[in-house]
């Protein structure tokens, strides 16, 4: 018998798709993940976790402003 996922989802209920990145813009996932994740089990679902922080900091750079002239 499978072991049921135990890894909670990183949902956070701001639910956009950013047009730019395709990641939403609460948790930075993209829509293929979102909508499987229910199927996924925790090595699934740790391998999509592992991939969000770095997200995070790529969609801060870009809405950073630039510090050029």
């Amino acid at each position: 018998m499978t072991k049921p996922a135990t890894v909670a989802s990183p949902c956070t209920g701001v639910c956009a798709l950013d047009p730019e990145t395709g990641w939403c813009a609460g948790c930075m996932r993209t829509i293929d993940e979102i909508t499987g994740w229910a199927g996924l089990d925790d090595r699934g679902r740790l391998a999509v976790c592992k991939r969000l922080p770095a997200r995070r900091s790529a969609r801060a750079a870009l809405d950073r402003p630039d510090d050029k002239p």
